[in-house]
């Protein structure tokens, strides 16, 4: 799978990384191993880095468990998300004792309480608790808020959404963040399943094959990776063959603006 740098002094990852919102929030041993599988499917397939919240229930915790024995060889990116201190006090301490005591990417989860919590990810940072931080955000009407953030140099990241439908960073978020460096996680680019619910007929993807598409999971995050400013994609899936077929997403050639166009056709039906 081909590797991108995440920013400016970013560490290399590679393009197609998981997300662990829903599918990982899992209770039960048949779903812990159920989430243990496809955790090895994506490794086998290349995927090293790994991202979840403490919004996401209990899949901070689980991917920690899935994760030690591959601690070493894995980034991971997760998020602080409070307005208490106490509490994200308490989030930071155990996603740091979950992932053997260091967070790879650090994120302000929807910017809340930013400044104080880039205070504290800052010092985390300097301990060497901390890799890069970031910000994310999901909604267009905060980013004017999520600019002003990455304007102000204390982050070297940010986690936007960005798929053919779902595509208001184009004007402003991305274009920024190439002329400051900053590193680019993308999240639902599949449309939080959205765009998954009608997929094109076979046939249609027919012109997509040269580039190494064969479902259209794998059309939407190449639309995504074809695009040099976002250095990785997030999908989560609850299923090992699955997890397999988006990091072959992973892979050039990219689309150009053809074939990306035309990618972006098909979802608007598909949405």
């Amino acid at each position: 799978m081909e590797s991108r740098r995440l920013g400016a002094g970013g560490p290399q990852v590679p393009v197609i990384g998981m997300g662990t919102w829903r599918t990982f929030d899992v209770h039960d041993a048949e779903g812990v191993e159920r989430s243990r599988g496809v955790v090895g499917r994506a490794l086998d397939a290349g995927t090293r880095l790994f991202d979840s919240s403490p919004m996401y229930g209990a899949a901070e915790r689980v991917l920690g468990e899935l994760l030690e024995p591959h601690r070493a060889d894995v980034l991971v990116a997760t998020k602080v998300w409070t307005p208490d201190d106490a509490e994200a006090d308490r989030q930071i301490a155990d996603a740091l004792a979950w992932y053997g005591g260091r967070v790879d990417v650090y994120q302000v989860h929807n910017l809340v309480e930013w400044r104080r919590r880039l205070d504290l990810l800052e010092r985390l940072r300097d301990d060497g608790s901390v890799g890069l931080v970031g910000a994310t955000h999901w909604n267009p009407s905060a980013f004017d808020e999520l600019e002003t953030v990455m304007r102000s140099g204390r982050i070297a990241e940010v986690q936007i959404p960005y798929n053919p439908v779902e595509n208001e960073v184009e004007r402003r978020i991305l274009p920024l963040a190439e002329d400051l460096g900053l590193g680019v996680l993308v999240m639902r680019p599949l449309g939080q399943g959205s765009l998954m619910r009608r997929p094109p007929d076979p046939e249609a993807l027919a012109p997509l094959a040269p580039f190494g598409v064969t479902t259209w999971a794998q059309a939407l995050l190449k639309w995504v990776l074809s695009d040099p400013r976002c250095q990785v994609a997030i999908p989560a899936t609850s299923k090992s063959d699955r997890a397999a077929e988006n990091a072959a997403a992973g892979e050039p050639p990219w689309f150009g603006e053809e074939e990306r166009a035309l990618v972006a056709t098909l979802a608007r039906v598909a949405g």
